[in-house]
């Protein structure tokens, strides 16, 4: 079991599936720009972040629901989630643009249904995930294939954390859409590490003002 104070957030599993070494910029070196991408799902999710529920035919919907798994180290909201009338608990994902070529989003999902297992005692079969795009659901299976690939990626990336290394840049086609591009700059060196040591180097550089300069003569 881990402590409440050694909890990772369910969103950064996106951010280590992307790009480790974006995962390790954002949360080992708290580093952050916004893109245009990232300012669309920000929205997205600040008209989902307000906690609040309602009932419609039968069906209780729970927003912005605190999630958080001792077992597994993880902790965040969940966008929303609905209780049915016949025990069924059903958590959607909203996500910006369309569905992805990888898992991240999936993964994301299933682990806000490990927490909700865990926090109900209920088995959780499937949720959704709502795409801005195509502005429709997408049902998505917690099958044994999904639960084992979250379970490991959620391993790894403890494991990543407690190590606290930030993998070297290495440019893939994928960086042009990473709002950490000017600070990775994965085509100019594959050996920079730390973007928060060289953002600390660059600041120092700046000149500071001379307060005890007189003003100049009029």
């Amino acid at each position: 079991m881990h402590p409440e104070s050694d909890l990772l957030p369910i969103s950064a599993l996106q951010h280590y599936i992307f790009c480790e070494r974006q995962w390790a910029l954002i949360h080992l070196e708290q580093v952050w720009l916004e893109n245009r991408l990232t300012t669309e799902g920000r929205h997205l999710h600040e008209r989902v972040d307000e906690p609040e529920h309602e009932t419609r035919g039968g069906v209780r919907v729970v927003r912005a629901l605190p999630l958080r798994s001792l077992e597994l180290g993880i902790t965040g909201r969940a966008d929303v989630v609905e209780f049915h009338s016949d025990g069924t608990i059903f958590p959607v994902e909203y996500k910006r643009g369309k569905p992805k070529k990888d898992r991240c989003d999936e993964v994301q999902l299933c682990a806000q249904a490990l927490c909700l297992e865990e926090m109900t005692g209920r088995a959780i079969p499937a949720g959704a995930l709502f795409y801005g795009q195509p502005r429709r659901r997408h049902d998505i299976s917690i099958d044994d294939a999904l639960r084992r690939f979250t379970r490991d990626t959620i391993l790894r990336m403890q494991a990543a954390y407690r190590m606290g290394i930030t993998p070297t840049a290495t440019y893939e086609k994928k960086c042009d859409n990473c709002s950490l591009l000017p600070l990775c700059m994965p085509k100019t060196t594959g050996k920079r590490r730390s973007a928060a040591a060289w953002l600390k180097r660059e600041m120092a550089m700046i000149p500071t003002p001379d307060t005890n300069l007189s003003s100049p003569a009029r």
